[in-house]
């Protein structure tokens, strides 16, 4: 900060010597006074901000976050108190990647506003959950700051010196915001700062959004990843860096790339999808926050829930997508606002490459089940996506399946992204899928009229049409295929496998969800015996009995494949009610 005053003392210097210059002042006190000038101008300037200058990636003040608090704006400041933790110690360089339209931006802009030195920020925070930290007034506007938002520089720039582009574009801002500094002509960023703290003694905060567009845009360029990686570490892994920064913010999708088993900046303190430390409640919304959202904004929280709750984040059970709320209450009522995210093509290729077992998990995960994943061998790059288990923990940074970390387990979270995931599927090879899917509706609206024969013979449809994916030779394989055929049933159902109830376990259960006028499903699978038995199942074991406490609407539904003809039966009854 200091070191930007010394033009401005030169100037105010100057005009007061032309104003003072026909009085005659001694050698001695006009020396005192000068060097007075130059010792305490600079101190006043910063002190009271008098004087700032603000340069395309440095200071850029808190204009963007000012935009976020002058609309609704969820308050997630407490994430600025896990990173004060962090400053000036070792722990200081953090990676926080998240998938698109959770909010990764915004919490870039946020941390730009406290930080930054050439603006006053206390108006902003003052009601936010940060004010009440400790550390609130300690780092308040007290660095300069460099941000950098590297989907900016894809977009502009696609050629194979776009990293040299970059330091260079940085290093020019920095001498024209530090103008006391000069530089060689083969100085890069890093020496540049490290004249700069030299000159003042005044550390860095540098943040960067979409840290991994460079990796996404050039993946199939070994060349220009390799000097992004380079000039990453140049900044961040040298022993200067801790010299130079308090605090280092890089956020985007991916984790750091790993060559082996090791991050290309191996110092680097991780918060992921899979695994977000303290950060947990800062990747989505909480249930409670969407349910005062609802109330002020007169929602159904249950429809919101439906459509955007699933994931399962860190010790957060219950997180909502934050943007798709948003544009739900925005427009008054709930539609998949998916699409906007930009990765609907890069899915449609994942999930159709032919590993096996991976189309029987993603048709698994279709119906409602979930799969074992172990995202420990994916080395965080796009362009190595090797065995299964890569690509449904590709799947988990992009945001299209939720992770359970206590079992190790990947699902769709909810019907937003469900819908996407059916597109997606539309895109690829999978028409016998597809066809199933797209036959899903009527199948429920069959069922719901009791048309016996037309539900038999689009059970028919679904066993051929996934025989050559699954065997089909027992009631457990059956209940898939009926999960795959009722799957757009999910849309108004809460869909259960194997419910216990009564003196056993219901096949499947369809529950309506709340405000939705339609009888509950109690189906009954048989192979090789008779829909009057399955029927029969239902009644001695009561399975109903759970269900009674939600309903007394209900069908019983009993279905049978025959092994021999290769064909199902079906007979629905109406449950009297009670």
């Amino acid at each position: 900060m200091i070191s930007v005053t010394f033009p401005l003392c030169g100037l105010v210097m100057r005009l007061l010597l032309k104003s003072v210059s026909s009085f005659f002042i001694p050698h001695s006190l006009f020396f005192i006074l000068h060097s007075s000038f130059f010792i305490f101008f600079p101190y006043l300037c910063q002190k009271y901000q008098f004087w700032q200058i603000m340069g395309h990636y440095i200071n850029l003040g808190n204009k963007a976050f000012l935009f976020s608090r002058s609309t609704e704006y969820v308050d997630k400041s407490g994430l600025i108190s896990v990173v004060n933790s962090t400053l000036n110690t070792r722990n200081c360089f953090s990676c926080v990647t998240r998938c698109r339209r959770f909010g990764k931006s915004m919490a870039a802009e946020m941390l730009c506003a406290y930080y930054d030195q050439s603006c006053d920020s206390r108006n902003l925070f003052s009601d936010l959950e940060i004010a009440k930290d400790p550390s609130f007034d300690k780092h308040l506007n007290k660095y300069p700051v460099i941000y950098l938002d590297m989907s900016d520089f894809v977009t502009k720039y696609h050629d194979d010196n776009i990293v040299k582009t970059i330091d260079r574009k940085v290093r020019d801002d920095l001498l024209t915001t530090f103008p006391i500094i000069s530089c060689d002509d083969d100085d890069n960023v890093m020496d540049c700062l490290m004249k700069i703290m030299a000159s003042d003694n005044q550390k860095f905060i540098f943040i960067i959004d979409e840290w991994d567009a460079v990796c996404r845009e050039f993946e199939d360029n070994k060349k220009v990843m390799d000097e992004y990686v380079d000039w990453l570490r140049n900044l961040f892994k040298s022993g200067r860096a801790l010299r130079v920064f308090a605090g280092v913010y890089m956020t985007g999708i991916l984790p750091i790339k790993r060559y082996k088993t090791e991050s290309a900046l191996n110092n680097f303190r991780e918060y992921s999808m899979l695994i977000p430390r303290k950060l947990d409640r800062y990747f989505g919304f909480t249930k409670d926050e969407v349910r005062m959202l609802a109330k002020k904004h007169n929602m159904d929280f249950d429809e919101l829930e439906k459509w955007y709750d699933g994931y399962q984040i860190g010790n957060e059970l219950s997180m909502f997508n934050p943007n798709s709320v948003m544009e739900a209450l925005d427009s008054g009522f709930c539609q998949s606002y998916w699409a906007a995210t930009g990765a609907y093509a890069a899915v449609e290729d994942f999930i159709q490459m032919n590993f096996k077992g991976l189309k029987d998990d993603i048709l698994w995960m279709m119906s409602g089940g979930r799969c074992f994943v172990d995202p420990s061998g994916f080395q965080n790059d796009l362009s190595i996506v090797c065995t299964k288990d890569d690509v449904l923990t590709v799947l988990i940074h992009l945001g299209y399946l939720a992770y359970d970390p206590r079992n190790s387990e990947c699902y769709i979270p909810n019907r937003e992204v469900a819908g996407e995931m059916r597109h997606a599927i539309g895109g690829t090879e999978w028409k016998p899928v597809v066809d199933a899917l797209q036959s899903s509706r009527q199948l429920l609206l069959d069922t719901l009229d009791q048309k016996t024969d037309e539900v038999a013979k689009a059970i028919d449809v679904a066993h051929d049409e996934n025989t050559s994916i699954l065997s089909y030779n027992d009631e457990n394989s059956l209940a898939c295929v009926l999960s795959i055929a009722y799957f757009f049933a999910r849309n108004d159902y809460v869909v259960h496998r194997e419910l216990a109830s009564g003196k056993g376990f219901a096949d499947l259960v369809f529950l309506p969800r709340k405000n939705v006028d339609k009888p509950a499903l109690v189906v009954e699978l048989k192979c090789g015996k008779s829909a009057e038995e399955a029927i029969g199942q239902i009644k001695s074991r009561d399975y109903i009995a759970k269900v009674q406490q939600h309903t007394d609407n209900i069908l019983l539904v009993g279905i049978n494949y025959d092994r021999d003809t290769k064909s199902h039966t079906c007979i629905i009854e109406s449950l009297p009610h009670i």
